[in-house]
């Protein structure tokens, strides 16, 4: 049995897109704001090729980061399904299968509703060794896209406004408006107030890239 992605399935959840665009977005805001401090227009090249190769690397670290997680998630439940079949009284398996399910499901069911998934599991057929599919690589690529686009849109402002200075603050507006847009999306799917929630992302972005920034990152 294959335990990769459905093809019909989105290539990201929601939380992942956004937390993708978040860590570009941190990444470049590093760069331009830093520019700020030294501003000259020699410098506009070293930050436009430092940001995209910077946002590269790490699009590619986070690419490959994902791959492991999704071959060891995958591997995970086959190791669980095993020990389900292995549990030497129904009532083990119970809570082998209770761990594995998210905590607000685990709380709903019955144990009856848990004695028919340990059948299931117990019936199916043998699951396939781990490996990784075309829908992980396609995973893959769209984290590395995410991270390596959100970039464009900050430095948009270095390539059209002569003002370096001007360039710089026009960049953080854009960043801003972008941070507020991610935590307004996230809250979306988490049941929040997206004002509150897109102004606190905004707040919590420019504190991380002060930290960063500080910490001579």
């Amino acid at each position: 049995m294959d335990l990769s992605i459905r093809p019909r399935e989105r290539l990201l959840d929601p939380i992942a897109r956004m937390s993708e665009v978040l860590f570009g977005l941190i990444m470049a805001l590093t760069f331009t704001t830093t520019l700020e401090l030294t501003a000259g227009r020699d410098d506009v090249r070293t930050l436009l090729v430092g940001v995209i190769g910077c946002n590269i690397a790490w699009g590619l670290v986070d690419a490959v980061m994902f791959l492991i997680a999704s071959l060891t998630q995958r591997g995970n439940g086959r190791l669980t399904i095993r020990a389900v079949r292995l549990a030497p009284e129904p009532e083990d398996a119970h809570r082998v299968i209770t761990r594995a399910m998210a905590p607000i499901l685990a709380t709903i069911l019955l144990s009856d509703d848990i004695e028919r998934v340990r059948q299931r599991l117990i019936s199916m057929p043998e699951v396939d060794p781990p490996t990784l599919r075309r829908a992980d690589w396609l995973r893959a690529l769209a984290v590395f896209l995410l991270v390596f686009l959100s970039t464009f849109p900050v430095v948009l402002p270095f390539l059209f406004v002569t003002d370096v200075r001007l360039a710089v603050r026009l960049s953080n507006l854009i960043a801003i408006v972008m941070l507020f847009g991610v935590g307004y999306s996230l809250a979306k799917h988490a049941g929040f107030n997206p004002w509150w929630t897109g102004a606190g992302l905004v707040v919590l972005g420019v504190a991380l890239v002060v930290i960063t920034i500080a910490l001579g990152g």
